[in-house]
């Protein structure tokens, strides 16, 4: 069953990109104790997640954290090296925690993959966005597969 407002985050571990190489970024603590605007994209360097969906979160960030966010992450089923490079490439260092889920694992949690196979890019996170207070979901959007309008900067910032 797919994951639902109210729900706790599920546990996972992400990879981050450092100065000292790839990090592990414990899910459980990175969401406890603080308000999270996450989003999750198909695929880092892809067009609507370069083009729109991560510079919207860039752009919107002061706003979004004007509004009680107090950190902004997206996540990709792409590896720490690839999200550390995007995140250079975007200038979304500062504004946005890039969180590799490199095995897919979190978004198997949540039930919440699509198959790229036909594009060559494997199992991989649907788009979507959800914003977790300590811990727990209290808003998600996930949208139609081509989609790109409930998981934007714009959208969770009306939620807000």
């Amino acid at each position: 069953m797919t994951v639902a407002k109210g729900d706790k985050a599920p546990s996972a571990t992400f990879m981050t990109m450092t100065g000292n190489g790839p990090e592990a970024v414990n899910g459980d603590e990175f969401f406890a104790g603080r308000t999270v605007a996450l989003f999750s994209v198909p695929g880092a360097f892809t067009p609507t997640c370069s083009a729109k969906h991560l510079p919207g979160f860039i752009e919107k960030a002061e706003a979004l954290k004007a509004k009680g966010v107090d950190v902004i992450a997206c996540t990709a089923v792409n590896d720490a090296f690839v999200m550390g490079a995007w995140s250079k490439a975007a200038g979304a260092d500062g504004a946005v925690t890039m969180l590799a889920d490199g095995n897919g694992d979190f978004v198997k949690t949540l039930d919440l993959t699509m198959d790229g196979s036909k594009f060559g890019m494997g199992l991989r996170g649907q788009r979507f966005s959800m914003i977790v207070r300590d811990g727990v979901i209290v808003e998600l959007n996930v949208e139609a597969p081509g989609d790109f309008k409930l998981s934007s900067a714009d959208h969770m910032l009306g939620q807000l």
